[in-house]
């Protein structure tokens, strides 16, 4: 799996008020990169940059591979349970191993619950079942820790690990701190303007 992910100079700015500037960096395959920041920084407006979903002030984003984004939005039918759910996405996706995300995320007994009645831990870890299985080389993660209890933390952090060690690039946007090897900080409150 060969990916890369740049940015060259982005600046964001959000009504009038400009967030961060001069932000560069280069993300080659097998890297993990931690946003850090407090809340209101940018970090999720970074990572909705680098998925192409919000224009940047200034600067320009360059990639190779296809991206996968985890954020608030869990994109799954709510009136399906989550099996129906996640079914749609894996044929539209190609995925070969559902059950591996399920197995890993603690997913299966879950699988004839209605999406719409899911706790948010568990809604956040069907977001991550549904990228696992999506075979995106990029990752764009914001907050992908929220809501999560301490055992399905290690869960995620493993897979970030994983998915970096096969040569996938993860950008986790998050105030919490994530153990990750070889994890490459960006404090975003160093290119605040």
């Amino acid at each position: 799996m060969q990916a890369r992910l740049a940015a060259s100079d982005l600046a964001c700015r959000r009504g009038e008020r400009l967030l961060f500037r001069a932000l560069s960096f280069e993300a080659i395959s097998g890297s993990a990169i931690h946003i850090a920041g407090a809340n209101g920084i940018g970090k999720s407006s970074l990572i909705r940059i680098l998925a192409g979903l919000l224009r940047p002030f200034a600067g320009t984003v360059e990639s190779d591979g296809a991206m996968g984004l985890v954020d608030e939005r869990l994109a799954l039918d709510q009136n399906l349970s989550l099996g129906k759910a996640l079914a749609f996405y894996e044929k539209l996706d190609g995925c070969r191993d559902p059950g591996r995300a399920f197995d890993l995320l603690q997913l299966g007994p879950l699988m004839d619950v209605p999406v719409r009645y899911l706790s948010t831990g568990q809604k956040k870890r069907a977001a991550l079942a549904r990228l696992l299985n999506g075979n995106c080389p990029i990752w764009l993660l914001d907050e992908p820790l929220n809501g999560l209890d301490a055992q399905a933390v290690a869960s995620v952090e493993t897979l970030v690990a994983q998915h970096c060690d096969t040569g996938g690039i993860a950008v986790v946007a998050s105030h919490q701190a994530m153990a990750l090897p070889d994890v490459r900080t960006i404090d975003l409150a160093e290119y605040a303007a």
